[in-house]
Formats: structure tokens, C-alpha cells, sequence
């Protein structure tokens, strides 16, 4: 009898770790079923989503206000496709809040097994999260090394499987040639600039980043600045580089066919001397490329005020966590001025070669020449399920 798999992604990102998981499961149960919700990478594995899982990719209280009574009918009507299909395996990806009330419900009414697909950060704040957590996942796959211990602390299962951005591939010699063409960059230095992927990000942080930047090329007029750009607000982020430093390279994707605009950003990383970047999982895909980094990031004042309370951790850059050091300079909250980003820049420009060991280090402890995450995910759901 063949397995019989739910699974359930919220959210793109969702989406990638869905699709490669579901190739594993693949490999390694041949005939294995799908059913569930998930995009166009978990489609392409045999997956018909039960709705768009668009419906589901919604942030914020303002956009999840008005969608409240829809969403709520999503999570009852996928927990009754779940109880209905009688998987051998519930399996949900990040996206908590809609995830883990379908894992309530079908919990309440069966004992399907269920497994959560990205562990909740309580290391860095909130540690009650995995108590509330095991009330209804059995198995957690962990994209960090360290987070084993907490989730099996909270009486749930757990495996370290890596991260997805070791199995990203990397800019070829021929891609950066294009790129640097394509831009006018020819051999210049630059400083790659990214201000975030959500409006209110770009909103907060692209003004310092610009006064930081003109600070920094007043004393190094041979760099240059090259901003990739999300898709969805890459016409937002050409607005703000208005006053950013002259020759300011903006590379939006929505100019080009998905292939080469991935291409040109795999390039970017990889042939910049220089990164100045919000703070989250860039910080990863900058240490896969060894391109050298400050992180920085302007909170709310509300939100860094809680943030200060509530952190259990010292540094927000995911670098330093995972190498155990602290040499990705950070400057948050009140820290984050165009003084003190463009002394850590300079600081950088001095010494780019200090942060290279935590980089390869941060590579191979995520997995990096191993394999790949999405068969290791594949492989520790297999390995735990109930024999028979």
C-alpha cells in the first residue's frame, strides 16, 4: 500500500520547501500520494492544491483583518480534507498561524500523525511557543543546527535536516560576465544594497541606507552601489533611490524572464566586494555567495522596545548565531544611523576578509556538501513514521 501524504504550505517560501520535499518523498517512496495546499513548485511534484495558496499569503493585522472570516473557513475546510483523505502523515510548512490550527483541529478529531516543516525561533524570543506547539505536532524538521535541543525539550521529535540555501546555486563565472555588462559595471568595486523586500522596510530603511551610502562613496569614489530589487516593490525602491549616490544601479526583475532575473541576482551577490542588508535570512544567502556584510534594520519604536524585553539573543544575524561568533556587524534600532552603517562599512572595506572563516563555517553547518535539505526533510519524516 502506497504512502499517503498531506502537506501544506502557506507562502513561496513555503512552497520551495514543499516541492523539494515532496521530490524526496519521491525518491525514496515511489507511488507516494499527495494531497493538500501549496504553489507551483509543489504542483510540478504532483500536487492539485485544494485553493490557491495565495489565499493564505497574507501579512499583517491590517491584511488579515478583512480576510478573518475566509481564512478561518480555509483552516476548517483543509482540517476536514485532512481528516476526509486519512494520510499517514500531516505534513505543515512554516506559517504557524494558518498551520497550526488545521494541526489543532485534525488533532482534536484523530491520531493522524503530523509533522511541522521549519521550527519556531524560540531561541531568540517567546520560548512558551514550542509548549503550545507540541500540544499538536509530533515531528519537527529544523532548518538550524542548534534547534533540536529545545524543540525535544518541549516533548516533540525533532531532526535537523539543513537549510535550503546550501542546495541554491551559485553565479557562474559567464553569469557575472553578463551581469557586469549588462549594468555598466565593467571592473568596478561595488557595495550591494538591499533595503528589504516589504514596503514598510524599504519605507524605513532605504533613507539611511542612502546617507550612509553617499557618506562612504564620498570616501571611496571608485565603488558603486547595485540594489536588486524584490518584484513586488521594485517600483516602490526606484522612488526611494532618489537621493542615494550618483551611478546607483537598480536591477528589477520584473524586466526580465524569471531565468535571467534569477541569474543576474545569483551575479550580484556573488561579485559584490560589499553588502549592506536588512537584517533575516539575506544574511544566508550572502555567506553562501562569501560576499562580506553589515546588517541593519530600523524597528518601529514600539516593536524595539518589546524586542529589547523579550530577545534571548545578543545578535539578530543568523551568521553569527549559526558560526557562534559575532563578526557581522549590526546596527539596530537606535543604532541603525547613517554614521554609524557607514563606519562599519568602512571598517569592512578595511578588512573583508575577516568574516570568510564564519561564512564557510555557517555553510557547512547547515548542510552545505551534504544532501540536499529536501531528501534529508524526506528522509526523517520516513524514518519516524509508525511501522505497518
Amino acid at each position: 500500500m502506497s504512502l499517503r501524504v498531506f502537506v501544506l504550505a502557506g507562502e513561496p517560501s513555503g512552497d520551495r520547501l514543499g516541492g523539494a520535499l515532496m521530490a524526496g518523498l519521491k525518491q525514496l517512496s515511489p507511488g507516494v500520494q499527495f494531497d493538500g495546499v501549496g504553489g507551483t513548485l509543489m504542483a510540478e511534484q504532483g500536487l492539485t492544491s485544494l485553493f490557491p495558496m495565495d489565499e493564505l499569503s497574507v501579512m499583517g493585522l491590517a491584511e488579515v483583518l478583512p480576510k478573518y472570516r475566509h481564512l478561518k473557513r480555509r483552516i476548517r475546510e483543509t482540517a476536514e480534507a485532512v481528516i476526509e483523505s486519512k494520510p499517514d502523515v500531516l505534513i505543515t510548512i512554516d506559517s504557524p498561524d494558518f498551520s497550526l490550527r488545521v494541526a489543532r483541529l485534525v488533532k482534536e478529531r484523530s491520531n493522524i500523525r503530523t509533522v511541522h516543516y521549519v521550527a519556531p525561533s524560540v531561541w531568540a524570543w517567546r520560548p512558551k511557543r514550542a509548549q503550545k506547539m507540541a500540544e499538536v505536532i509530533d515531528h519537527v524538521l529544523a532548518l538550524l543546527p542548534f534547534e533540536p535541543p529545545y524543540m525535544e525539550a518541549a516533548g516533540m521529535d525533532c531532526d535537523f535536516v539543513g537549510h535550503p540555501v546550501v542546495a541554491e546555486p551559485q553565479a557562474t563565472d559567464a553569469e557575472i560576465a553578463a551581469f557586469r555588462s549588462e549594468f555598466s559595471l565593467n571592473g568596478a568595486p561595488f557595495v550591494l544594497a538591499l533595503p528589504g523586500s516589504r514596503r514598510s522596510e524599504v519605507s524605513r530603511l532605504a533613507p539611511e541606507f542612502g546617507k550612509a551610502l553617499l557618506k562612504f562613496c564620498a570616501r571611496h569614489p571608485d565603488y558603486r552601489i547595485v540594489v536588486p530589487a524584490a518584484g513586488p516593490v521594485a517600483g516602490f525602491v526606484q522612488d526611494a533611490l532618489q537621493n542615494w549616490p550618483g551611478g546607483t544601479v537598480l536591477v528589477d526583475p520584473n524586466k526580465y524572464d524569471a531565468a535571467s532575473a534569477k541569474a543576474h541576482k545569483r551575479a550580484a551577490f556573488a561579485s559584490a566586494s560589499l553588502a549592506l542588508a536588512a537584517s533575516g535570512t539575506v544574511s544566508l544567502e550572502l555567506a553562501a555567495a562569501r560576499t562580506p556584510m553589515v546588517i541593519a534594520y530600523k524597528f518601529q519604536w514600539l516593536t524595539w522596545q518589546i524586542m529589547k524585553r523579550m530577545a534571548l539573543i545578543d545578535t539578530v544575524t543568523l551568521v553569527n548565531l549559526v558560526s557562534d561568533t559575532r563578526v557581522v556587524p549590526e546596527c539596530l534600532g537606535p543604532d541603525c544611523t547613517p554614521e554609524n552603517i557607514s563606519a562599519r562599512l568602512e571598517a569592512l572595506a578595511e578588512n573583508p576578509s575577516d568574516q570568510m572563516d564564519a561564512m564557510e563555517l555557517t555553510m557547512a553547518r547547515l548542510g552545505q556538501g551534504g544532501e540536499a535539505p529536501g531528501l534529508r526533510a524526506a528522509r526523517a519524516v520516513l524514518s519516524r513514521l509508525p511501522a505497518g
